[in-house]
């Protein structure tokens, strides 16, 4: 074999070598990469996996967006008008009970007012019923000249209400004691004192 073979072939696994080597290093290169990139990414993404559907901390360190702060402001101060609002129904509420409750006592005591009114009108109207009785019982005891020339004294609407409840006998007799234009005055009253009742 000639001197110039020898040193093509002595080229040729030179290059072989170098080829060999360089392949065995980046295999290694290979190796080395995802022997320590699989056990990283494999931690990173069990961590974006339990870092799912959590909550942030509230003190993340992170402020919020300008508009989001905007926003919240409006939020607590409508919150806290709603309260103030809402304070100031309660109070008025409980000022109409307190009202409704003093209204009621008023009530009561207006109809006990109302009912001893009644009680006490009553007893007056039976008094002077009683009176008018007794007085008409007089008058038609009396001698009936002293009882005309009594009742040509009186106003003839008052006459005419003592005559209308006397017996027609003695009011009668009283009245042809009378004048005829006081007899004829006090006839007309008796005779206007129904004339409005209604007859059906």
């Amino acid at each position: 074999m000639s001197g110039r073979m020898r040193t093509q072939l002595g080229r040729r696994a030179g290059r072989g070598a170098l080829w060999l080597i360089a392949g065995l290093l980046l295999a290694s290169g290979v190796l080395r990469f995802a022997s320590d990139t699989g056990p990283a990414l494999a931690r990173e993404v069990q961590a974006m996996q339990a870092g799912v559907g959590q909550p942030e901390p509230e003190d993340a360190g992170c402020e919020d967006p300008p508009d989001i702060a905007t926003v919240l402001d409006a939020l607590a101060a409508q919150r806290e008008r709603l309260d103030t609002r809402e304070a100031a129904l309660a109070d008025r509420l409980a000022a109409l009970s307190l009202a409704e409750q003093e209204i009621a006592r008023n009530l009561q005591a207006l109809e006990a007012a109302e009912t001893e009114l009644e009680a006490t009108l009553a007893l007056a109207d039976q008094a002077a019923e009683g009176d008018l009785t007794r007085l008409t019982a007089v008058y038609e005891n009396m001698k009936p000249k002293e009882a005309a020339a009594l009742f040509e004294e009186m106003a003839p609407e008052f006459a005419a209400g003592f005559l209308g409840r006397m017996r027609p006998d003695a009011a009668a007799a009283v009245m042809a004691g009378m004048s005829p234009q006081t007899a004829y005055t006090i006839s007309v009253f008796l005779a206007g004192r129904n004339a409005e009742v209604p007859t059906e």
